[in-house]
């Protein structure tokens, strides 16, 4: 009987494999040098813990079970509330901020799709500790110098939803995160039936809708026309002064809302050349998510990139190793395991382990390609 892989996963050759191992170890090697530690939580989780971050709506794109102990448990969907409640559970006295990192796979029960997985990869990025512009300046460098090292060009795009929430301040937190969900999805329709729903302000909506289509470089002068001198504008003047220290190329676009409830002030999103339409490969901002799993008000930015969508344009490919096919006879396959033993402290070498006779092994070193043959005897 033949057994199919699950919908949505994947196989991944040598060939893919090694070009995938690659590109992870270009970024561990980025991430190492600006001295970020990694770490590595389970792989499911209560589902309390996704629920919690998400609300109950979540849990119809997870894969979620109930263990032998009937205990509600999940595959993790994402890192970043994994990594919190690591936090909470191991690490709130270590010295502030923690910087670390991770690499792992995800699952989500949705529609595969073009670079859209049920089980997928995700590279991300915690700072815990800091609600500094410094902090925020440096996520995103990190994030643009991991792109350029996969040899990804990426448009970098930079919001603050600080400045949105300011205006939205005086709505209820459940209006509030309608409206920034609609935000997120660009639904222009759907924002003005809602706020004809609950009757909002006319000039709540008029500031709003003219703060999400500023962009360009003379956006702040326009958030202040509109808004006044306000501190979350200030930050994000401050933010933008460290990006261009760092001599990153970004576009400011203040429509950017992530439709996520716990982000709180800088947001950004890179999109790569490549993908039509689903496009972005990178998404993060500041946040506030500690206190939901019994910590304490600690601010915390990070960002996630989708491993999956940066493979199918990145062309970097892994440097071929000189290999060697070491020959023998009947006679001299015990000298040729001694040689091979010898060679592969310093070179990628391959036996025969099928006995087969000396032209075939000839034959097969051909056949793989190798770049050199050993004959013993």
């Amino acid at each position: 009987m033949k057994v199919s892989k699950p919908r949505g996963t994947r196989d991944f050759l040598p060939e893919e494999t090694a070009r995938r191992r690659n590109i992870e170890n270009i970024m561990r090697n980025v991430v190492n040098k600006w001295d970020y530690k990694e770490v590595i939580t389970p792989t499911f989780e209560n589902l309390e813990l996704f629920t919690l971050k998400s609300g109950e709506g979540v849990i119809g794109e997870l894969y979620n079970f109930n263990d032998k102990g009937n205990r509600n448990m999940a595959l993790r969907p994402e890192l970043t509330a994994p990594v919190m409640r690591m936090y909470v559970n191991e690490m709130q006295a270590t010295p502030k901020p923690l910087k670390l990192f991770y690499f792992e796979n995800c699952f989500r029960y949705e529609r595969p799709q073009k670079g859209r997985f049920r089980e997928f990869w995700q590279f991300g990025v915690e700072v815990i500790g800091s609600n500094r512009a410094d902090a925020d300046a440096e996520i995103i460098a990190l994030a643009t110098t991991m792109l350029n090292a996969a040899g990804i060009k990426g448009d970098l795009h930079v919001g603050h939803l600080g400045i949105i929430r300011h205006i939205l301040r005086e709505l209820e937190p459940e209006q509030q995160s309608k409206i920034m969900r609609l935000v997120d999805k660009k639904d222009d329709s759907g924002l003005e039936e809602y706020f004809e729903e609950i009757n909002a302000p006319v000039e709540l909506r008029r500031n709003l809708l003219e703060l999400i289509c500023i962009t360009g470089t003379d956006a702040i002068t326009k958030a202040r026309e509109i808004l006044g001198d306000i501190e979350e504008i200030d930050k994000f003047e401050q933010l933008l002064t460290f990006l261009n220290a760092y001599e990153i190329d970004y576009s400011i676009n203040l429509g950017i809302a992530r439709g996520l409830d716990y982000y709180t002030g800088m947001v950004f999103e890179i999109y790569a050349e490549g993908l039509g339409a689903q496009n972005q490969v990178c998404g993060g901002g500041s946040y506030q998510l500690i206190s939901l799993f019994g910590g304490g008000d600690v601010p915390s930015t990070g960002f996630g990139l989708g491993f999956d969508r940066i493979m199918e344009v990145c062309e970097i490919m892994p440097e071929k190793q000189k290999s060697v096919v070491v020959i023998s006879t009947d006679e001299t396959r015990i000298d040729a395991i001694q040689v091979t033993t010898s060679l592969r402290k310093e070179l990628t070498v391959y036996l025969d382990i099928m006995q087969r006779n000396f032209k075939t092994q000839l034959s097969h070193a051909n056949n793989i390609e190798a770049d050199y043959a050993v004959i013993v005897g």
